[in-house]
């Protein structure tokens, strides 16, 4: 287990490799993550016994695609990837969702950051005047100074 220092055989710089991998403090490290999850384990389940009453909720169905609004920087919008016109988006929408409640759709603008806010506003204003009032605006993620 231990290098060859000095001795007969080789040259001076001839040292001996250990090749062994010493597994004692892994061995160690699991032993204690053991015995912390069994004293955590039954800390973490409810020791008072209820009998709690059945849900009556219906089936939840698959959340409804994202709707996506884009503005480019020359004022063409696009509902998802099909360009349209910047006063017909409303009642585009209201046509893509069918018999849908509009006030319960959410609706993701994607604007560029040199869009003119006229553009912005004439799609806020469609889309208000068509009953879509659930409007989220779509930004880039950025690390927090100091992260």
């Amino acid at each position: 287990m231990a290098a060859k220092l000095s001795g007969g055989g080789g040259g001076k710089y001839n040292v001996e490799q250990n090749s062994e991998i010493n597994v004692t403090p892994f061995v160690d490290i699991m032993l204690v993550l053991l015995i912390i999850f069994m004293v955590a384990a039954p800390l973490a389940t409810p020791s008072v016994e209820v009998k709690l009453p059945r849900a009556v909720a219906p089936l939840q169905t698959n959340p409804p695609v994202p709707i996506y609004i884009s503005i480019t920087p020359s004022g063409r919008a696009y509902l998802g990837d099909f360009p349209v016109e910047l006063d017909q988006i409303g009642t585009e929408l209201t046509e893509q969702i069918g018999r849908r409640n509009p006030a319960d759709e959410r609706i993701f603008i994607r604007a560029d950051r040199t869009t003119r806010y006229g553009d912005f506003m004439q799609v806020m204003n469609s889309l208000q005047d068509n009953g879509f009032y659930s409007v989220a605006l779509v930004g880039e993620d950025t690390k927090a100074p100091g992260t």
